[in-house]
């Protein structure tokens, strides 16, 4: 064995500070006099022996790579007159628990389901043309030195395998996937049309199961071959792109499935999980967890993160299960965690590298979301590292949602002995910048679709519904909807079928969908509505205390005074001359739930307007009053 010294890669690697880790890990080919040398490096210091075997040499365990770093790092070098792209390769790990294959952690292209082997796969066939839309992205953010998004966003969220299927087969059937090339055009067309910015995709790294909707990963640097190559994938994106439309990917750095191809025991004992029993496992996931707190981990995590925004043009990235990383005690029971070294609950190791992983995203893409899926009130989710924040630059507003959810599913006799789920959020809407979820965790296991959340009857329940996605659209924060949700689809979101598309033949779900087409591109247009989310002065109460009529009313504003009154009646009953408090010298409906005529009427200068219950108001006000904007 020899450490080299000069080998930088590796001796960061080993610091938890090669963030590129990618470039050096894995499989990588040279081309010398016509000879192609590949070599093959892996992390497994607890290993007795390391192997190589694939298609290229007839899966033969005696090709033994050499332990090159005291901390493991092991090699090969491996000769050949041919090109080996598309042959599969695994690991052959013999440890101190027997001998394994093992899938390569840094493959970035794989096998999925019953097939777990990696593919000799070099990233160098793809030329991008998204350069438009990366300047645009590095211009939204150059006119802002805050950490928000100074813009509108309006995020679609798909599951891939059951947006669309092919011929409406489910996920089981084999040949049931949509291409991410035919994804490309279908996805972006609706969205396009839909009015959205941005699709969030659920985790499309390799993962064996479907039913794990993506969050039990095997390979972390491969798009999942289920839809195609990593070049499809990278078409996938760049056409989102040339057609203006973000993409995030849901990123999951807190667990992995116990597959025994990947990552668990990767070298015959915990390397890539904690050491401890008290914190290996998530037992309610059947999982391990990440062991954040071991440099070789950080950079893998950190370079997986970084590979993704560059290798792949990544818009942002959801960080899936934050909660779960911040707390020792994350669904355990007494006695089954241990404090820290504070007396506490707080797993400092994560809080640490969640500082290390935001600092260097944001170091080298400034320009690019990080969202944290938190779902507790952990302080300073999205403060900047060096005022002692975990550094993102969102985090979903998980209890706007628990709260509001609640409330709709009320029958409006009860909804005013719970009017504070409409009020109580904004006490801490600035504490943090926030994006409104309507998830997929929101639409599955009984918890109902949105639209079945809702009370009441056939027609009831598309009006509440309607009402209640005027206050989704105009209460500060920016926006997240879980595809189905958009044409109203009863049936919970199932992973093995695909969305409801025949309902849309329905009126009350065509209409549906039309009226969130109308509400979207009114966001999109509407600064009111987006420029000042992340500040009081964007929002002012008008009345919040109407509890008896289930009604809010509230100003949004721009940084131009321009304001909008939204009054949304979650009540069934109609309001005749309903009372606007405005100073304005005009006023004007320019949006109605319900699609009615409404017409505010002027009464010496107090303007009222008949108020139709559940119905959802936009009202724009004319005034050369503005309030003044402070920073």
């Amino acid at each position: 064995m020899t450490d080299n010294k000069n080998n930088y890669a590796a001796y960061y690697f080993h610091q938890g500070t090669n963030f590129k880790a990618y470039e050096y890990l894995g499989v990588h080919l040279e081309i010398c006099d016509k000879e192609f040398k590949y070599v093959f490096r892996v992390w497994a210091p607890n290993a007795y022996s390391v192997s190589v075997c694939g298609d290229f040499n007839d899966w033969d365990i005696s090709c033994r790579m050499n332990k090159i770093t005291d901390n493991g790092i092991w090699e090969l070098y491996l000769k050949t007159d041919k090109n080996l792209d598309g042959q599969c390769y695994k690991y052959y790990i013999t440890g101190e628990n027997g001998a394994y294959y093992k899938f390569d952690p840094y493959a970035v292209y794989g096998e999925f389901g019953r097939n777990t082997a990696s593919y000799i796969h070099i990233l160098n066939k793809y030329k991008w043309n998204d350069e438009s839309w990366l300047a645009y992205r590095k211009n939204i953010f150059s006119n802002t030195d805050k950490p928000f998004y100074p813009a509108p966003l309006n995020i679609y969220e798909v599951n891939a395998a059951s947006w669309r299927t092919r011929d409406g087969r489910t996920n089981t059937e084999s040949d049931a996937y949509i291409s991410y090339r035919e994804n490309a055009k279908l996805l972006c067309a609706y969205v396009k049309e839909m009015g959205y910015t941005h699709i969030e995709l659920m985790p499309i790294c390799e993962h064996p199961y479907d039913g794990s909707w993506g969050y039990q990963i095997c390979g972390y640097f491969a798009p999942t071959s289920r839809y195609g190559t990593p070049e499809d994938f990278m078409y996938f994106v760049d056409y989102m792109h040339k057609n203006g439309i973000g993409v995030i990917l849901d990123w999951v750095p807190a667990h992995f499935p116990t597959d025994s191809h990947g990552l668990c025991n990767f070298d015959g004992k915990r390397l890539y999980e904690y050491q401890g029993d008290d914190r290996v496992e998530q037992k309610g996931w059947g999982t391990h967890c990440f062991d954040v707190g071991r440099c070789e981990v950080q950079s893998f995590l950190i370079s997986n993160a970084i590979y993704w925004l560059d290798e792949y043009h990544i818009d942002g990235l959801r960080v899936d299960a934050v909660a779960s990383m911040l707390y020792l005690d994350y669904d355990k029971k007494d006695g089954e965690w241990i404090r820290n070294v504070n007396g506490d609950n707080i797993n400092l190791e994560s809080v640490a590298f969640f500082r290390k992983l935001n600092k260097a995203v944001f170091e080298r893409f400034p320009d690019v979301l990080m969202i944290a899926e938190e779902s507790t009130a952990y302080p300073l989710v999205t403060h900047p590292t060096h005022e002692g924040g975990l550094g993102f630059n969102y985090k979903w507003n998980m209890g706007f949602a628990n709260d509001s959810f609640r409330y709709i599913s009320l029958d409006p006799f009860f909804r005013k002995y719970n009017h504070n789920s409409l009020t109580f959020p904004i006490m801490y809407t600035y504490s943090e910048n926030f994006i409104l979820p309507i998830s997929h965790d929101e639409v599955v296991h009984g918890k109902k679709s949105m639209i079945d959340k809702c009370f009441g009857d056939y027609n009831n329940k598309f009006k509440t519904y309607r009402a209640f996605m005027v206050f989704f659209m105009t209460y500060p924060g920016k926006k997240l909807l879980f595809m189905g949700q958009e044409f109203a689809q009863f049936r919970e979101w199932d992973w093995k079928n695909q969305l409801e598309w025949f309902i849309k033949d329905y009126k009350a779900h065509s209409d549906f969908s039309n009226f969130m087409k109308e509400l979207n591109r009114l966001y999109l247009g509407r600064s009111e509505l987006w420029e000042c989310d992340h500040i009081p002065y964007g929002f002012e109460w008008i009345n919040p205390n109407l509890c008896d009529y289930n009604t809010v009313i509230y100003k949004r504003r721009n940084l131009n005074k321009d304001s909008l009154i939204c009054v949304v009646n979650f009540s069934d009953t109609d309001r005749p001359d309903f009372l606007i408090e405005t100073e304005s010298e005009e006023c004007k409906v320019i949006f109605d739930s319900n699609g009615g005529d409404l017409k505010m009427k002027n009464n010496n200068g107090k303007y009222t307007i008949d108020l139709p219950g559940l119905t959802g108001v936009i009202i724009e006000e004319k005034t050369n009053n503005g309030k003044e904007y402070n920073d």
